[in-house]
């Protein structure tokens, strides 16, 4: 494998991408003079070269009909969940969705009825609220608290918030946008909750691959084996290997039963993979992507030490440990400043694009979400902008 080079600035502008195209439209940070996009959830960098290939394998064949059976995608991600996380899965449990913001929106459809209510930790990847509140189904938060500085779950009050009416419950493992690698005995307690209020867990670990050194994520499978009859894995390439535009995700499912139920809801809806991204997930899920992602994580932690060190430089912020995700989650809340104080401070005198922290659902307030997956020069002319932006408290 030929080394990547993550230092490579690539410019993105005028190419259809949102997180540099949509940029100026969504938050008033122009790309063209300057202005850094930390907001949407996808890389700066360019994917495997085996990725490209797979790529140009397809584009060469030049007819693009209908794709059929591929036994080299579906037996990739066997390989990749058995040597990569120690789960061992067979092809048949296998269902593949349009991304895995389609994936929930298909368990819900498979598993819940309008007015049912859905339980999500909060905050939490703002999608979830969306596509729950579009469904017809009641958004039901249970506040994380953070301890030590870190957000940890809260059982006894979380008790006393359910009504009867709650029948599927979303977790983020890793979690997004905290960064929390959720402990083994964490996600024992979540399936526990799950069974003794006869809840379907969907279990969203697209973050899985990208968890800083340390730490290690536990895939909820294998630390609740008891549970196979209420859980839906959902894993996708496309987080790890900056391939989201492929549009393509997994729910792995062991239970038959509850298998046939999303089967049907992804049926009824008409959905089925493209041609390209099964070809690109093939190649990301092998030796070579392996290699690729260390390699990535290792710079990403650089990236987070640079970042982190920075804010830490500035009175009254504060970044959440990030044990996983390239995703940093900063507290203003120390600054006194109201969120559009703070907010404005970032976009306007820094020309950063992050996400609100708000957006995320209850006790996102006080916070924003700074992408660090770009060339690490992006990262510290961040840090250097932000601690411009808030030299008076300096």
């Amino acid at each position: 494998m030929t080394h990547p080079d993550f230092d490579e600035i690539i410019d993105r502008r005028g190419t259809g991408c949102s997180k540099w195209d949509d940029m100026q439209a969504a938050y008033g940070v122009s790309p063209d003079d300057g202005g850094l996009a930390m907001w949407v959830a996808d890389m700066d960098f360019r994917p495997p070269a085996a990725v490209q290939r797979a790529v140009e394998q397809v584009a060469a064949h030049g007819i693009y009909g209908y794709p059929g059976a591929n036994p080299a995608y579906l037996d990739a991600i066997r390989w990749w969940m058995q040597n990569r996380h120690g789960w061992q899965i067979d092809t048949g449990w296998i269902l593949t969705c349009a991304g895995l913001v389609n994936g929930v929106a298909m368990a819900l459809d498979a598993y819940t009825q309008p007015g049912d209510g859905v339980i999500v930790m909060s905050p939490v990847y703002h999608a979830f609220a969306r596509v729950i509140r579009a469904s017809g189904r009641d958004l039901v938060e249970l506040p994380l608290v953070q301890e030590d500085g870190i957000y940890r779950m809260d059982w006894p009050a979380w008790e006393t918030h359910l009504t009867g009416r709650e029948k599927l419950l979303i977790l983020c493992s890793p979690h997004n946008p905290g960064g929390r690698v959720w402990t083994p005995e964490e996600l024992r307690q979540v399936a526990d909750f799950c069974t003794r209020h006869d809840l379907i867990l969907v279990s969203d670990e697209i973050h899985c691959d990208l968890v800083m050194p340390g730490h290690r994520h536990t895939v909820t499978a294998t630390a609740c084996p008891g549970i196979a009859d209420r859980l839906v894995t959902l894993t996708a390439a496309t987080k790890t290997f900056n391939i989201a535009g492929a549009h393509i995700g997994n729910a792995i499912i062991a239970d038959p039963a509850l298998r046939n139920r999303f089967k049907g809801a992804l049926m009824a809806r008409g959905i089925s993979p493209g041609l390209f991204g099964m070809d690109m997930v093939a190649a990301a899920y092998s030796p070579d992507g392996a290699m690729w992602v260390d390699a990535l994580v290792a710079y990403l932690d650089g990236n987070r030490r640079i970042f982190d060190n920075g804010i830490a430089a500035i009175p009254g912020l504060r970044s959440m440990p990030l044990q996983a995700t390239y995703l940093s989650w900063v507290d203003f809340a120390g600054t006194g400043m109201t969120p559009a104080e703070f907010t404005a401070r970032v976009e306007q005198a820094a020309r950063i694009a992050a996400n609100h922290g708000a957006t995320f659902g209850t006790g996102g307030e006080t916070f924003l979400r700074f992408n660090i997956a770009t060339p690490r020069a992006r990262v510290a002319e961040a840090v250097s902008r932000l601690q411009q932006a808030f030299a008076d408290l300096q």
